[in-house]
C-alpha cells in the first residue's frame, strides 16, 4: 500500500478497535439488543471507509506512478486482490 493514507487507516483502525470493545461492554452491561446493531452497523460502515482509504491510497499511488512514467504492475496486482476479497 502506498505510505501517504496509512497514519489515517491506522487512526480508523484504532477508532473501529475501541467501538468493538465498546460492544463487548454492551453485551456485558446487559444493554439491548437494538442498541448493539446499531452499534455494529456503525462499525460495520468504518470498516468499509477503511476499506475505502486503502483504495484511494492504491489508486492514487498508481496515477502517481503513471505520470512519472514508473512501472505499476505491484500497485494493480494489490489492488485486483483487494477488491476480490472485498466482493
Amino acid at each position: 500500500m502506498a505510505n501517504h493514507k496509512r497514519k489515517d487507516v491506522s487512526r480508523r483502525v484504532a477508532k473501529i478497535h475501541g467501538h468493538v470493545h465498546a460492544v463487548k461492554e454492551m453485551l456485558d452491561d446487559g444493554r439491548s439488543y437494538s442498541e448493539i446493531v446499531h452499534q455494529i452497523a456503525a462499525i460495520r460502515s468504518a470498516l468499509d471507509s477503511v476499506i475505502q482509504v486503502i483504495v484511494d491510497d492504491l489508486v492514487e499511488d498508481c496515477v502517481a506512478k503513471t505520470e512519472r512514467k514508473e512501472p505499476i504492475s505491484d500497485n494493480l496486482l494489490e489492488l485486483q486482490q483487494i477488491v476480490s476479497k472485498i466482493r
